[in-house]
């Protein structure tokens, strides 16, 4: 009991701290500072500097900024509009079509991406305009944005993915494979969502019975081409093994330069935005890591994760329950706080049972993800619910809410099937990366 003792002491403090306001990065360095110094020794304290230069130096890194910086300039290049535009046009006798669009333009803005709240900011900020021109309702277009979202987070490349791979020394590479066919499973489950929405309700989404022109679809199409070629280089060399995901980030950063400067949106303005973004997610990134990292080092000085595994695997329950505890804990912790966060705080804590039960750290990986996704759009603190709330003007957070809701059971469904089914997320990982 001593491991569970000394994990509620460190949940007690940091609810302590978060309660003051302090950021969640600052009280786990403040927490892991005060723990070393009190139960380790004094000089101990000295490895946050290791710590913070390790991880700060560490290459694999470098995907951050870039990815994220790829996908803050095709936010700022018209990408966005242009996805929902093609999409609504080929899906429009689809009951539901313009938000079948907008799933399918977070899907394919996804790959590109990896953030959820820039995924339903870029979409959402033209998508829900024109679904409520259109006569949908308010809630089920900011619902659906919402949702669609949070695939920025699984589809590949994907920031919580890098965060889990360094803190577990999982392969990135490995995790990216994993989440294709997971993302493309949960926009279908959303899709299919809604399509059962609207057939149930029509009032929720007027029908439009007059197909588009085959000329005007194939436009729409041929003005996706570079995004095509973007994603096959970034996410086909990888699968190869052509490149590292450092590799293919920086082919993706240039890729997403010259897309922004073939559709004639690449300027000063643009690039200051896009820079001044990637450096604050960058610097939040890192803060997380070496506050989650240096936490880690303290519980493992104490033996938490260790006694935590001994504990789980000795219950008298079969595993797959304490799998669905942890997965219990997550979904609870979204209500209060950040993916990210929940991800640094929860993982290096468990990780070890997880391991000891024998289960895949890739298939963990994917799973942490989707429930993280479920934190984005659960109040009261669902990043892509005040993204929408900004970017849609007279949006409240209630409609917002409300509309979001409905879309947590698809997730729910999504994590089932994962666990039913693992090799949803393992199938096309290559044997020599498990």
């Amino acid at each position: 009991m001593e491991a569970w003792g000394i994990l509620a002491l460190f949940i007690a403090a940091l609810l302590l701290f978060l309660s003051t306001g302090t950021p969640v990065a600052v009280s786990m360095g403040l927490i892991g500072a005060a723990g070393v110094a009190l139960f380790v020794s004094w000089p101990a304290v000295g490895q946050l500097a290791n710590i913070t230069f390790a991880e700060a130096s560490h290459f694999v890194l470098i995907v951050v900024p870039l990815f994220v910086f790829m996908g803050e300039i095709l936010a700022r290049s018209g990408l966005g509009e242009t996805l929902f535009t093609a999409a609504r046009l080929w899906l429009r006798r689809l009951p539901g079509a313009s938000a079948l669009g907008t799933v399918a333009a977070c899907t394919v803005f996804s790959s590109v991406s990896g953030s959820s709240p820039v995924t339903a900011a870029t979409v959402g900020s033209f998508a829900v305009k024109e679904m409520v021109a259109q006569g949908y309702q308010r809630r089920l277009a900011l619902g659906v944005t919402a949702a669609g979202g949070t695939l920025g987070i699984l589809i590949p490349p994907s920031i919580p993915m890098i965060l889990y791979g360094v803190m577990t020394q999982t392969s990135i590479a490995a995790l990216f494979i994993a989440g294709l066919i997971p993302g493309l499973m949960l926009a279908g489950l959303i899709a299919l969502t809604v399509v059962l929405m609207v057939l149930r309700n029509p009032a929720l989404a007027p029908a439009d019975p007059i197909a588009a022109p085959m000329v005007e679809k194939l436009r729409a199409l041929a003005r996706l081409w570079p995004v095509a070629l973007l994603i096959t280089g970034v996410i086909g060399s990888i699968y190869a093994g052509i490149a590292t995901p450092s590799e293919a980030a920086s082919v993706g950063a240039i890729g997403a330069l010259g897309i922004a400067a073939l559709q004639r949106r690449l300027s000063f303005k643009v690039m200051a935005e896009a820079l001044e973004a990637t450096v604050r997610t960058t610097a939040m990134f890192l803060l997380l890591l070496i506050g989650g990292l240096f936490v880690t080092f303290l519980l493992a000085r104490l033996g938490v994760p260790q006694g935590l595994a001994r504990s789980l695997t000795s219950l008298p329950v079969e595993p797959w329950l304490i799998m669905v505890g942890i997965v219990a804990l997550l979904i609870l912790l979204g209500f209060f706080m950040d993916p990210l966060s929940i991800l640094v705080i929860v993982v290096p804590i468990f990780f070890p049972a997880v391991i000891a039960f024998g289960y895949n750290p890739i298939w963990f990986g994917i799973v942490v993800t989707i429930t993280i996704e479920i934190a984005a759009i659960t109040p009261p603190v669902g990043f892509n619910l005040f993204v929408l709330r900004s970017v849609v003007p007279g949006a409240t957070m209630s409609e917002i809410t409300r509309g979001s809701a409905i879309f947590v059971l698809p997730m729910l469904l999504g994590l089932l099937l994962l666990f039913v089914v693992p090799e949803i997320a393992l199938g096309l990982v290559p044997e020599r990366m498990r």
